[in-house]
């Protein structure tokens, strides 16, 4: 195996990525250059103590793929960032009950990292790791205001203001997702409302509907298990109840981009998630909508582009936190130093 030479790990990070049903890792450098990328499934049915035993032995794996023993790390790596999904403390590092990981109440996750690899370590939830890796690494770059959404199994997004990672005052904030554009709409499985954007734009909710419209016997080419990608590409075919479904979830999914281009009127929308390989069959009606929709000023100062940092988008975002916060971080003066 071809290892870097050791300058080129100057001032990178480890980063690690927890999905319900894939968990990642990488090390990455501060110009966005990964050395390493590493997957694995997360099997959350085996339990909590399982998964985390495979993302932390996956974590060693990206470091020793990367050239760096995990004894070396605290010597020759900068930190840990660490990705998830919510409701999650932040500042403490602490993993409340991520309703996609079952079991996992009250994990201490930046204390066991740091037990695990001698590395300072950061928790941030992974859509505002999204934005700020997007931000950093990816499509947003030079901007100073952005807004990134991921059209996934749910919808979940992250916001960047004037140059900062925005997380609110519990550090949760940024949650497109869960903006109402039907009152009296479907269930949310997400947080249970009625009527989220998640509830119809998210991949999850495009094949519900596409599933009971065939139960109901709706004349179609979409099999019984219709998915996302079932409806997209028979959507493209013609099929008049994939293009009834897609328009419609397209439609709504730009009410919301627009709803949420009126409130911050940032520079760009970054889409990501794996909706959005349909590509301009997703981005074009959103950027029509938000064209049509929204507030003069904001219509005209947006772009609504697809996210750059694909399959590692997890990995870069866990980086960019972890970039981000040890900036952040309060310089302690040095006890050596003289008076």
């Amino acid at each position: 195996m071809t290892r870097p030479p050791h300058d080129r790990l100057r001032d990178a990070v480890l980063a690690l990525d927890i999905g319900g049903t894939k968990l990642a890792a990488g090390v990455v450098r501060a110009d966005g250059e990964v050395l390493s990328f590493v997957t694995c499934p997360t099997d959350v049915a085996d339990g909590p103590q399982a998964s985390l035993a495979r993302l932390f032995d996956l974590g060693k794996h990206a470091l020793d793929q990367a050239g760096v023993d995990p004894g070396d790390a605290p010597a020759r790596l900068a930190g840990c960032g660490i990705g998830c999904g919510g409701p999650l403390d932040a500042s403490r590092g602490v993993l409340l009950c991520p309703p996609h990981l079952p079991g996992w109440v009250d994990v201490p996750i930046t204390r066991l990292a740091e037990s695990t690899y001698g590395l300072p370590a950061v928790l941030d939830n992974d859509g505002t790791a999204g934005a700020a890796g997007e931000w950093r690494f990816g499509a947003g770059r030079g901007t100073r205001h952005l807004v990134y959404l991921t059209v996934s199994t749910g919808i979940g997004g992250g916001f960047v203001v004037d140059g900062r990672t925005y997380r609110g005052a519990a550090g949760n904030g940024g949650e497109p997702g869960h903006i109402t554009v039907r009152s009296d709409g479907r269930p949310c499985r997400g947080c249970g409302r009625a009527g989220c954007l998640e509830a119809y734009a998210s991949g999850t909710s495009l094949s519900e509907l596409a599933r009971e419209a065939v139960a109901r016997g709706e004349a179609t080419s979409l099999p019984h298990d219709a998915t996302a990608v079932d409806v997209a590409r028979e959507a493209r075919a013609g099929d008049r109840l994939a293009v009834r479904l897609w328009d419609q979830t397209t439609g709504l999914l730009g009410e919301g981009v627009t709803s949420v281009v009126n409130l911050y009127e940032p520079e760009i929308v970054v889409l990501g998630g794996g909706v959005t390989r349909a590509g301009e069959q997703l981005l074009a009606p959103v950027r029509d909508a938000v064209a049509r929709l929204a507030m003069g000023p904001a219509a005209r100062a947006v772009r609504v582009v697809r996210a750059m940092n694909g399959d590692r988008a997890g990995v870069l975002g866990a980086a960019a936190i972890a970039f981000e916060r040890r900036a952040d971080a309060p310089r302690v003066p040095d006890a050596r130093a003289p008076g």
